[in-house]
């Protein structure tokens, strides 16, 4: 399945690497990627397949926000279907 992770805080060396190393040890396929700088703050919007991944999507989202907190990071993760319903005009 493919979900959106989305990525702020502030902006500091190594973010994209820690975030793409906790989703490869998830089993978390990284399709696509955009980021910025805004000011001093870091965000990035990946298009992910979980597909492969061995937890539950519940279990990743938790494993996810868990971790985004120990880098002072809000990260998180929803199914694309719902990403676009939400977003849909």
């Amino acid at each position: 399945m493919k979900a959106i992770v989305t990525v702020v805080g502030r902006d500091r060396v190594g973010i994209i690497a820690s975030v793409s190393a906790l989703l490869a040890s998830l089993g978390i396929n990284i399709l696509d990627v955009s980021q910025t700088i805004l000011d001093s703050y870091f965000t990035m919007m990946m298009l992910v397949d979980t597909s492969a991944a061995a937890p539950s999507f519940s279990e990743l989202a938790a494993e996810l926000e868990k971790a985004g907190g120990e880098l002072s990071l809000s990260v998180r993760i929803q199914r694309e279907d719902i990403f676009d319903a939400m977003h849909k005009i």
